[in-house]
């Protein structure tokens, strides 16, 4: 985990605060998407399937702040949509990063060069950039010639500037081994700080639904990168960094039982505060407190619910491994230090008794558009 310290320990002293104080479920990052609009239209995605008067919304800056404030959690994460759309994005980074918080800046860095100046270098701030492998496979992730270019372009601008930089990497499964551990060692060769990783989720109103992973897939793809991530660092390649826990690596190698925690990434978009995740949308309310208290959490996670059943992305099961970290620090250390295990048993999921999907999205475009009308 290549986290800077400061930040590291912050998140630590929160964590530790929270346990004092007997909270058992508490926000580790706030999920902020100020926009739906984007400026890509990527096969795999189920963000961006709006009618334009619901793309066309904004957070105003002040939302934003309030949101963040409601929730308190110490890291802010702004995805979208593309969030440099939102004209008014450099004065809520700046707003956010004045009260401390670490705001990661999702872009796919389309608009990355033109924009950078609007923003300073800060051990608050940070870069991630949306690229999902090399040229050839970034570009048909996006549907897009040439992205995967201009994102590099852009990366190695933000890098000259001071700015810390990552990438977030969502992989299906048509993902190559081979091919991923060459683009990981060519961004660590380049000087980028660090990298995010994840499964993709199978978004039920994504166009293209042939390429997500499911669980024994994810497993056996992340088990054949870190393999060959391991050989390539007693090769003398450089060593792969990312931000997530030594135990999210090893719970993607199916090495971890663990249980979604879906309030330690609480997220807050145009509709209101979204339950019960980032992923699956399934009602709104107006406060950060009435999410906490009137969500059934028990009703979602993987083994309880149809949507979660393949689930193994970051946003649910990192504040998880957090947890687990601080619980069990030496079980922690011993996972660092040789790595995710890439051989051997499983852990197994038991699907049997979950509850079959919902499929509630059109209701919330109903009544937005209804209440929109009405005003």
């Amino acid at each position: 985990m290549s986290v800077p310290l400061r930040q590291q320990f912050d998140i630590a002293l929160y964590i530790f605060k929270q346990k004092l104080r007997g909270n058992k479920r508490y926000p580790l990052v706030l999920m902020l998407e100020p926009l739906f609009r984007c400026n890509l239209s990527c096969p795999g995605c189920g963000k961006i399937d709006y009618p334009d008067e619901i793309l066309n919304e904004r957070m105003s800056v002040q939302e934003c702040i309030d949101a963040v404030e409601e929730c308190g959690a110490p890291v802010v994460s702004i995805p979208g949509g593309e969030p440099l759309l939102h004209k008014e994005m450099p004065e809520i980074v700046n707003a956010l990063v004045a009260r401390k918080k670490y705001v990661t800046l999702c872009t796919n860095a389309l608009l990355l060069e033109k924009k950078i100046d609007l923003y300073t270098p800060s051990p608050y701030f940070n870069w991630s950039v949306h690229l999902d492998g090399d040229q050839q496979d970034h570009d048909r992730s996006v549907n897009l010639e040439g992205t995967y270019e201009r994102a590099e372009r852009a990366i190695k601008v933000a890098l000259s500037k001071g700015f810390r930089v990552n990438i977030n990497c969502t992989l299906y499964n048509n993902a190559v081994p081979e091919r991923m551990a060459k683009f990981f060692d060519h961004m660590m060769e380049i000087g980028l700080h660090d990298m995010t990783i994840s499964p993709g989720y199978a978004y039920e109103r994504a166009v293209d639904q042939q390429h997500f992973l499911n669980r024994q897939a994810t497993n056996n793809l992340f088990r054949d990168i870190f393999r060959l991530g391991k050989e390539r660092a007693k090769q003398g390649k450089p060593k792969w960094k990312f931000s997530q826990s030594a135990l999210f690596m090893d719970f993607l190698c199916g090495n971890q039982n663990y249980d979604c925690t879906p309030w330690g990434l609480p997220t807050r978009n145009i509709f209101g505060w979204q339950r019960p995740c980032y992923l699956i949308g399934e009602g709104f309310v107006k406060t950060y407190a009435e999410l906490m208290s009137s969500t059934d959490w028990d009703k979602y996670g993987t083994g309880k619910y149809e949507k979660c059943a393949n689930c193994m992305v970051h946003c649910g099961y990192e504040p998880t491994a957090a947890n687990d970290a601080c619980a069990n620090p030496l079980k922690l250390a011993m996972v660092a230090l040789r790595g995710p295990r890439t051989e051997g048993p499983m852990v197994s999921v038991d699907l049997s008794k979950q509850r079959q999907a919902d499929y509630v999205f059109s209701n919330h475009v109903q009544e937005f558009m209804d209440k929109t009308h009405k005003a």
